[in-house]
């Protein structure tokens, strides 16, 4: 067995001296890692506590001087936030029910139907993610406009919002990767039943499924609340604004701690969503990636 060489030797390591300038590089490596991604959030809760002449004041100061939540309320009351998340919340149900439709349905029947040209329509599926979002912003647009064969004009109704968010390649490929790891064997077992494919669909692959149409759902949802671009375009009446766009709608009238504030709190649901269901993410991701 050949030896493995490193930087520094196991027992160089493992001596005292060792042991205490490893704990120290791997501890302030972490914390370094960790400033730099929550000092952001830290530095926007912050803001939002300050006075408008405190913020503005240079050089800036790391601690509020004089804390105060009162901008938190001046922010939900002038950016009308209430509706802002309603609206919102009710485009990631919308997106939520229509992406498990779609894309497990899409996901079971490449991976356990074998359609003919399976592999052929995975890879264009998965070819989709390697186009900028921007190249397609326009033909999307259009084609919410004037949807082909019907006509409809679904401009400024849920439906331009729900209808792509349920075609996404990814999530196709994510559900297709774990249903391959279903053992084949229950699924043999359910045809020699009698079971049809929507029957061992909903009574074997989903309740199997859960971890990962749990990351499924988080991506989901979580794109539904940060989504900028496209909501924009296709959500013109303030009244059905999504929560990014209502802000950055509105920014231009209030001062900058309380544009803070109104950050802050637009991004709690995604934070809560992401520490509640943080297990359910690694589980999902890694679930798939063996046969069991």
């Amino acid at each position: 067995m050949s030896e493995i060489r490193t930087i520094v030797s196991p027992h160089q390591r493992n001596t005292r001296w060792g042991k205490r300038i490893y704990w120290a590089v791997l501890i302030g490596v972490v914390t370094l890692f960790t400033l730099v991604f929550v000092f952001p959030l830290y530095w926007m809760i912050t803001g939002a506590m300050k006075s408008g002449e405190e913020i503005a004041q240079m050089p800036p100061t790391l601690f509020p001087a004089h804390p105060t939540l009162s901008t938190y309320a001046e922010a939900w009351e002038l950016f009308d936030i209430g509706t802002l998340l309603g609206n919102t919340g009710f485009y990631a149900l919308g997106a939520w029910l229509f992406t498990l439709a779609v894309d497990v349905t899409a996901a079971y029947a490449l991976s356990k139907l074998r359609p003919m040209f399976g592999n052929i329509i995975l890879g264009a599926m998965l070819a989709t993610l390697m186009i900028p979002p921007m190249v397609v912003l326009i033909p999307a647009y259009l084609t919410v406009h004037d949807v082909p064969i019907f006509g409809w004009d679904l401009l400024n109704t849920p439906w331009a919002i729900w209808f792509p968010a349920a075609a996404n390649g990814f999530n196709v490929f994510l559900l297709k990767r774990f249903f391959d790891s279903i053992p084949k064997e229950l699924i043999e077992a359910a045809e020699i039943d009698g079971a049809g494919p929507m029957k061992i669909l909903l009574s074997i692959v989903l309740p199997i499924s859960r971890p990962i149409l749990g990351v499924v759902s988080i991506f989901t949802v979580v794109a539904a609340f940060r989504d900028f671009v496209w909501p924009l375009l296709v959500l013109s009446d303030s009244d059905k604004m999504t929560i990014s766009v209502g802000l950055s709608q509105t920014a231009g009238a209030v001062s900058q701690n309380q544009i803070m504030a109104g950050l802050v709190i637009a991004s709690i649901p995604t934070i809560i969503v992401f520490f509640v269901f943080q297990r359910h993410i690694m589980a999902g991701l890694t679930a798939g990636s063996l046969k069991g």
